[in-house]
């Protein structure tokens, strides 16, 4: 998993509560398992149009936007299924970090999963940078996750919190399986160990 320390980028601005897993990633594209070629269709049903021709008035089809790392958007971001496949696509595109009032739970947990920084703030603080993203790509701000703040292109200081392990496990770029990893020598002990003791298993 990539690291995750301090990203400056283009932020765009998703003024929609309620974006449920879905309208991140339709149905229709999950019979993959590769987490990469998902960010093409991130947003499908919004992005285009039934000939599958670009619908230009959708915020990340827009020149200022096509490079956006930051995603700001409204409450119970992620909300609906499970499907893992949301943040791959959010990822895949480009984004690394979405900042929103709230989050559903296994959405927010997916993300931290798959190197994305998920930040909730209060409305009022949303709504500032909602403000900001929609001035376009000269207003580029900025996420410092070891200092715990987004800094606007204007430079007002926003402070977000974060679990502390989920803090540790961006900024060094570990998953689930590299956090199992850390543990290789304790596990081979083990299993060394038990090798001997039960030589039957």
């Amino acid at each position: 998993m990539d690291k995750f320390d301090t990203l400056t980028g283009i932020a765009a601005p998703l003024p929609i509560v309620n974006v449920d897993t879905d309208m991140i990633i339709p149905k229709q594209y999950l019979k993959t398992i590769q987490r990469t070629g998902l960010g093409v269709s991130l947003f499908d049903e919004m992005r285009y149009d039934s000939d599958g021709n670009e619908v230009p008035d959708f915020v990340l089809n827009k020149p200022q936007y096509r490079e956006a790392e930051i995603l700001i958007s409204g409450e119970n971001f992620g909300c609906g299924s499970s499907r893992e496949h949301a943040p791959w696509a959010i990822k895949d595109f480009g984004i690394r970090c979405v900042i929103a009032p709230s989050f559903a739970d296994i959405f927010f947990n997916n993300c931290f999963k798959n190197g994305i920084l998920p930040i909730a703030l209060p409305q009022e603080q949303v709504d500032i940078l909602m403000k900001d993203a929609e001035r376009g790509q000269n207003a580029r701000m900025t996420v410092d996750l070891e200092a715990q703040t987004v800094t606007t292109s204007d430079g007002e200081v926003i402070r977000f919190e974060i679990d502390p392990f989920r803090k540790h496990c961006l900024l060094n770029g570990l998953d689930d399986i590299a956090l199992t990893l850390e543990k290789a020598a304790a596990i081979d002990g083990f299993e060394a160990e038990a090798a001997q003791s039960r030589p039957w298993v």
